[in-house]
């Protein structure tokens, strides 16, 4: 069985002490692949070093809308640049989030839209951040698409149907993440029943988010596994059969070589 776990924050401080534990942790447990997730310019220079030295992880690298507004002179541009480093895979993670108010929902819009463009110029899927703003974040997609099928990720989702249908709709991959296990979640995996096989990815958004039974903890890739086993149940698969499909799907979205 190989697992990918496709958002998580390796560059976060709770692992500076054990990262390299953490990463070979989450081999030993089948999970072959992280992709950390930039969120500022310091971040994702991060992330882009730790892609270099570990080979089971890859860069994913973009400005996390709540921290638009804190941008330095030249950091944009260097996250730019970064985009272009032969260990990042994909843009993001951008969007918009009106739960916090760290920044002008107009300013989170225009960065949104830079991810977008650099999405579709660099050819690189691009993943997006979805907090209280599901009306807007669909609004803003359906007028980048036009009649193009999007490259994208809904990062741990947890919207309701009609934004998952608008969202398959433009081609959108749905991730889950360790909140579809949670005991009063019962809505959230009645929507991941319904999405198709071939857009399911699973994640960790670790040190955030420890699934059950880990709840409560750290989280860390090695736990994405029973996130997976609870969206194999929910699909009627065994947790190897959907390791198999949410694999494959990542790969497929990120052309990505098996092994």
């Amino acid at each position: 069985m190989h697992l990918i776990d496709t958002h998580c924050h390796l560059d976060e401080e709770s692992f500076t002490t054990d990262m390299q534990e953490v990463i070979e942790r989450a081999v030993a447990e089948e999970v072959g692949t992280m992709f950390t997730i930039g969120i500022t310019a310091p971040s994702c220079q991060r992330a882009v070093e730790i892609a270099a030295k570990y080979e089971a992880v890859k860069a994913i690298v973009g400005v996390q809308p709540n921290y638009v507004s804190q941008l330095l002179d030249g950091d944009w541009e260097k996250i730019v640049e970064l985009m272009s480093h032969p260990e990042v895979i994909g843009i993001g993670e951008t969007g918009l989030d009106k739960y916090w108010d760290h920044s002008p929902l107009d300013l989170q819009q225009d960065f949104f839209d830079r991810h977008l463009k650099l999405s579709k110029e660099l050819d690189l899927p691009f993943v997006v951040h979805c907090r209280e703003a599901e009306s807007e974040i669909v609004e803003q997609l359906q007028a980048f698409t036009g009649s193009e099928k999007l490259r994208g990720i809904m990062h741990s989702f947890c919207g309701n149907e009609e934004t998952l249908t608008a969202c398959l709709d433009m081609g959108m991959h749905m991730s889950f993440s360790g909140m579809l296990t949670y005991k009063k979640n019962d809505d959230l995996r009645f929507v991941a029943k319904q999405v198709p096989l071939d857009r399911l990815l699973v994640e960790t958004d670790a040190p955030y988010l420890a699934p059950v039974p880990k709840r409560g903890k750290r989280n860390e890739p090695s736990f994405v596994k029973h996130t997976c086993t609870v969206l194999a149940e929910i699909h009627n698969k065994t947790t190897e059969e959907m390791a198999e499909i949410t694999t494959q799907n990542a790969r497929d979205l990120f052309r990505l070589k098996a092994g």
